[in-house]
C-alpha cells in the first residue's frame, strides 16, 4: 500500500511509562479524550475542565452510567414470513425471546447493529465504548456468520460487561461463549474429527500472537484442538453443554514453548472443563501473552509503530504491570494513560481516524441532533443509526458487527501500513463527502418522521465567548484547537480567515461587523444568512484539512 498523504513515517517517541508531570491544559485533555471517546464536545471539555490528569483518567476508567437498555423490536416482519414474530411487541426487547427462524434472526441482527451504533453516538464520558469495540476487534466475530441473534447479543454483552475487567476470565468465558462456538466451529470439534480453528486462534490471535518469540507449533494447535472437543450449543437455553462421546479423553502433550506440559484427559464434564482451565493456565504462564496484549492495546490507543525503544520502555513494563495485576485490564490502561509516553507530542495527531471515529466522532463534536424527537418512534430512530452504519461508514470500510475476518480490521494488526488501510482512493472521497453532507444538511424521512442531520454552525461557534467570536483571528484559532489534533501554520490560518470569514476582504472588521449585526438582530434573515455562510465555509474548510482525519 502506498504511503498515506495524511501522515509521515516518523519514529515513535523514546519516552517511557514514568508518570506524566507536565502541563495538563486543554491540549492534553483533548488528546486524552480523542483517544478514549468517540469525538470530543465542548461540553466534554467543560465537564473535565479544572480536574487533574489523574482525576480525568480515573473517571474515564471507572464508568458509572448504567448499561444501555437492550435493543428492541423496531422492525416489522413481512406478512409473508412463514414464522411471524408475534411474541415480542413493538418497542420491547427481543434479546430473551428464543427464536431460531432464520428470517427473524436476520431482522434481529440488523436491529442489534443499529442499536450498537446508537450506543457509540450516545456514549457516556468513559472509555467503555472504546474498550467494548476493542474486544469486538480482538475476539472478532461476524454477526451474519453466527446467525442466531440471541448468541450475537449475548456475546456482545459479555464483551461490554467484561471490557474493563479481567482478561484471563474473559478469555475463559469466550471459550464457552455460544457465538464463538459457532463462529470458530467449536460445536463441530469432536474426538473423531478435531477442528483446529479455535485452538489456532486462541494462540495466534487471542493470546500469544505471531511475534518472533511466539514459538508455539502445529503440534500445540493439534493438542489444543483435542482439549476443546465435545462442546455443543443448546439453542433453547443459549448455553453450551458437554457430550462425553464427542470428547477426546486422552492426555494432551504440549512441546517446549509450553514447557512440555501434559494436560490430563477426562470423559466427564467437570474433567473436560478442568482441561480447558489447565490449558488456559498453561498459556497465561507464558510471558508472550502479556506482551502481545499490551501491543494490541498500544496500537488501539496510542500508535501503530512499535520499535525497539517502545518495546523496551513501554510494552515490556506494561506487560509486567499486567502480570502483577493478575490480568486485570484497568491497571494497564491506568499506567499507559498517565505516562509521559502517552502525552508525548510525537504521539499527538499521528493516528488516522477509523470510520467510527470520523463519523460518530464528528456527530458528537459538532453537536448534531441525531436523535428522533419522538422517543416512541423506534423505527425512525433505528433507521437513522442504520443510515450511519450502512450508508456512511460501510463504504469507508468499517461496519458495526461486521469485522472482515477473525483477525479483526486490518488497520489494527496488518503490517506495515496498519492505520493507513483506512485511506484509499475510494474511502478518502467518502470521508470528504460525509463532511460536506453534514454541513449541507441531510433530511431523511423515516416512518413518517423527517429527521434533520445538519451542523448548526451558528450554535456551534456560540459555545465560545463573544470576544472570541467577534475577533476573526481568535475564532479561527479556537476552531482549529477544537477540531484539529495538532496546530497549523499562521499562513494557513490567515488563509482560512480571509477566504471564509472575510469573504476575501482585507480587514477584520468585515467579519466583526457582520457578527455584531447578527447578534444584535438574530431574527434578521439577511444577517443570519451572511454569518451562516461564512461560518459554514470556515468549518468545512477546517474539516476538509488532512489534519482533521487525524487524532
Amino acid at each position: 500500500m502506498e504511503k498515506s498523504r495524511f501522515t509521515e513515517f516518523t519514529p515513535p517517541p523514546t519516552t517511557g511509562l514514568q508518570p506524566y508531570t507536565g502541563s495538563f491544559g486543554n491540549p492534553e485533555l483533548r488528546h486524552l479524550l480523542r483517544r478514549t471517546l468517540f469525538g470530543v464536545t465542548k461540553s466534554d471539555m467543560a465537564y473535565f475542565s479544572g480536574k487533574s490528569m489523574v482525576q480525568v483518567v480515573d473517571e474515564l476508567l471507572n464508568p458509572t452510567a448504567p448499561l444501555p437498555a437492550p435493543p428492541v423490536k423496531e422492525y416489522v416482519v413481512a406478512a409473508t414470513t412463514p414464522v411471524p414474530d408475534n411474541n415480542i411487541a413493538a418497542g420491547s426487547t427481543w434479546v430473551n425471546d428464543i427464536n431460531n427462524d432464520g428470517t427473524i434472526a436476520s431482522y434481529r441482527r440488523a436491529s442489534f447493529k443499529k442499536w450498537w451504533v446508537g450506543n457509540l453516538i450516545n456514549q457516556d464520558r468513559s472509555i467503555l465504548e472504546k474498550m467494548t469495540l476493542f474486544w469486538h476487534n480482538h475476539f472478532a466475530t461476524e454477526t451474519n456468520d453466527i446467525g442466531n441473534a440471541q448468541y450475537v447479543y449475548k456475546h456482545h454483552n459479555l464483551l461490554r460487561t467484561s471490557a474493563l475487567g479481567n482478561f484471563k476470565t474473559l478469555t475463559r468465558n469466550i471459550t464457552f461463549d455460544p457465538a464463538m462456538l459457532v463462529y470458530l466451529n467449536g460445536q463441530y470439534n469432536t474426538a473423531a474429527a478435531p477442528d483446529e480453528n479455535y485452538a489456532r486462534e486462541i494462540q495466534e490471535l487471542f493470546c500469544c500472537g505471531k511475534g518472533p518469540d511466539s514459538l508455539y507449533t502445529e503440534a500445540d494447535v493439534k493438542a489444543a484442538a483435542k482439549v476443546f472437543t465435545g462442546w455443543l450449543n443448546n439453542a433453547t437455553t443459549l448455553t453450551p453443554y458437554f457430550t462425553a462421546s464427542r470428547h477426546d479423553a486422552t492426555n494432551k502433550t504440549f512441546p517446549a514453548f509450553y514447557n512440555n506440559t501434559v494436560i490430563t484427559g477426562s470423559k466427564t464434564a467437570a474433567g473436560a472443563t478442568q482441561e480447558i482451565d489447565d490449558f488456559l493456565n498453561m498459556i497465561f504462564a507464558n510471558p508472550e501473552v502479556a506482551k502481545y496484549m499490551c501491543r494490541r492495546l498500544y496500537r488501539w490507543f496510542v500508535y501503530y509503530d512499535i520499535d525497539a525503544s517502545v518495546e523496551l520502555n513501554v510494552i515490556q513494563p506494561l506487560a509486567r504491570v499486567f502480570v502483577a495485576s493478575n490480568w486485570e485490564i484497568k491497571p494497564v490502561l491506568d499506567t499507559l494513560f498517565k505516562s509521559e509516553h502517552f502525552f508525548d507530542m510525537a504521539n499527538r495527531g499521528v493516528y488516522i481516524k477509523s470510520p467510527f471515529d470520523l463519523v460518530l466522532g464528528s456527530l458528537r463534536t459538532f453537536n448534531i441532533d441525531y436523535n428522533v424527537s419522538d422517543a416512541s418512534n423506534f423505527d425512525a430512530q433505528y433507521s437513522v443509526w442504520r443510515y450511519f452504519n450502512t450508508s456512511v461508514m460501510k463504504p469507508m470500510e468499517q461496519t458495526m458487527g461486521e469485522v472482515p475476518n477473525v483477525s479483526g480490521w486490518n488497520a489494527f494488526y496488518q503490517a506495515p501500513s496498519f492505520h493507513e488501510y483506512w485511506i484509499n482512493s475510494n474511502t478518502v472521497q467518502r470521508r470528504y463527502s460525509f463532511i460536506n453532507t453534514i454541513f449541507n444538511g441531510y433530511y431523511p424521512t423515516y416512518n413518517g418522521l423527517k429527521v434533520k442531520i445538519e451542523v448548526d454552525v451558528i450554535a456551534w461557534v456560540m459555545q465560545f465567548s463573544s470576544s472570541i467570536i467577534q475577533d476573526p483571528d481568535e475564532l479561527v484559532n479556537e476552531c482549529v484547537k477544537y477540531l484539529l489534533p495538532i496546530d497549523i501554520s499562521t499562513s494557513v490560518k490567515d488563509s482560512l480567515k480571509v477566504q471564509n470569514l472575510l469573504s476575501n476582504q482585507t480587514t477584520n472588521s468585515y467579519w466583526t461587523t457582520a457578527w455584531l449585526n447578527y447578534s444584535n438582530s438574530p431574527t434578521n434573515a439577511t444577517y443570519t444568512a451572511v454569518v451562516k455562510t461564512r461560518l459554514k465555509g470556515l468549518l468545512v474548510s477546517i474539516a476538509q484539512l488532512a489534519e482533521y482525519q487525524l487524532m
